[in-house]
């Protein structure tokens, strides 16, 4: 049984574009009506939006290609230079409307047409949020960061709206025109602080985080459910790649074996684990069971599977 091929999420990533276009056209045409600088703030969000959308697609697709001779681990962490490249993005926005915002505090403008506006407004945020939904739902069921970072980018996008529609129709009834460049500053804080998620997210997948808590704990209690009298375990580690996981561990097993019962024993295990986490890429090591040698190449860094460390029925390590 060989692990999975990444799966081809290209067409979420053309629904962002999709929706994006869209949102723009609204949120630019509310500004025109208005000048205000607060929905200008939340219609520059969503160019970075489309500006994010299409370095999604292109991490997508590039993260959908098979293995080769040149990448023989396929091309999965292209999906964490997207999320890097959105999160740079949304800085550039920020500073953008942090600067105009000050600008129109200091100098402050009335508002016109704000009720038709606002109107425009709320169907661009409906149409941000439904996508939102269906990028997250997607990048969670997928294992995408570059599907959950665009989907929490658009709903962030729905929160500035909302926050946005509430500061210009408080302008629009108290008269107090230096509250929309209030409420531009506050949505340029909130996008500084998106995208400071998105980039120490991204890092952490380029520096091959381990697995979330959750798989690692499927993975340790299948191991610990197979540690017997003849058959132990340990120096297991795991990370993630976008979609595909990996894991690697040490099997020790009786020196009596023959290779064929070694061989036949981690088949079993191997498929037994691909088919508790789909998408898990699986290398194991196996090291007769009372050499003291197989103890000392533990790695320096890896996942207790047992309690105390150490399987009082294998001969205990040398240092």
């Amino acid at each position: 049984m060989t692990p999975s091929q990444p799966v081809d999420l290209t067409r979420f990533a053309w629904l962002s574009i999709a929706a994006a276009i869209a949102t723009i056209a609204l949120k630019t045409a509310a500004w025109a009506m208005t000048g205000s600088v607060g929905l200008l703030s939340d219609a520059a969000e969503s160019t970075v939006n489309l500006v994010a959308a299409i370095g999604a697609l292109i991490a997508l697709k590039i993260a959908a290609k098979p293995a080769t001779e040149q990448f023989l681990y396929g091309r999965a962490k292209a999906e964490y230079f997207s999320a890097a490249v959105e999160g740079a993005m949304i800085f550039v926005a920020a500073a953008v409307i942090l600067v105009t915002s000050v600008e129109r505090f200091i100098h402050p403008r009335p508002l016109e047409n704000v009720g038709p506006a606002l109107l425009i407004s709320v169907a661009a945020s409906l149409l941000n949020g439904v996508v939102a939904v269906v990028l997250m739902r997607a990048g969670a069921r997928h294992r995408s960061i570059t599907l959950t970072a665009d989907g929490e980018h658009l709903m962030t996008d729905v929160w500035t709206s909302v926050g946005v529609l509430v500061g210009v129709g408080l302008v629009w009834l108290t008269g107090w025109d230096r509250l929309d460049a209030v409420v531009a500053f506050a949505v340029g804080v909130n996008i500084i602080v998106t995208g400071i998620g998105l980039m120490t997210e991204s890092i952490s997948g380029l520096l091959d985080k381990v697995l979330p808590e959750e798989d690692n704990a499927v993975i340790t209690e299948i191991l610990r459910r197979r540690t017997d009298g003849q058959v132990t375990f340990h120096g297991l580690q795991t990370r993630e790649a976008g979609q595909q996981k990996f894991m690697n561990v040490h099997v020790l097993v009786p020196d009596d074996w023959t290779v064929k019962q070694g061989h036949d024993y981690i088949d079993g295990l191997e498929d037994e684990l691909r088919g508790a986490l789909e998408g898990l890429h699986v290398l194991t090591h196996l090291e007769p069971i009372s050499d003291p040698a197989s103890y000392m190449d533990i790695p320096t860094a890896y996942i207790r599977i047992h309690d105390d460390d150490h399987d009082p029925t294998v001969p205990p390590r040398e240092d």
